[in-house]
């Protein structure tokens, strides 16, 4: 199994723990309070969406990750979102070595 597919893999596990946030709103909301660590955004979002997420997360300083398809996101976390965040900085730094 290659890291991308044991990335998509934590994910789901990352979803069950409850450390996910998703939907646009909500990943937005979860940027401005800070307790987003991480934001994966779908390569294939829309080009208003791709502008919005990267100018919230570079001002505020959440690293923002786009290395899978929508597609990917969707089938790892079990519904259809373009935009999700991960909240505890254990799955982060996990996710960012599978990653590299």
């Amino acid at each position: 199994m290659t890291n991308p597919e044991r990335a998509l893999q934590l994910l789901g596990l990352v979803r069950r723990a409850g450390k996910l946030v998703t939907g646009e709103s909500f990943v937005l909301a979860a940027v401005r309070d800070r307790s987003a660590k991480l934001v994966l955004m779908a390569s294939d979002t829309g080009k208003s969406s791709q502008k919005q997420f990267r100018d919230k997360t570079t001002s505020y300083g959440v690293p923002l990750n786009e290395s899978f398809t929508k597609d990917q996101l969707s089938t790892a976390i079990g519904s259809a979102r373009t935009v999700i965040a991960i909240t505890d900085p254990g799955f982060v730094r996990k996710l960012q070595q599978l990653l590299e």
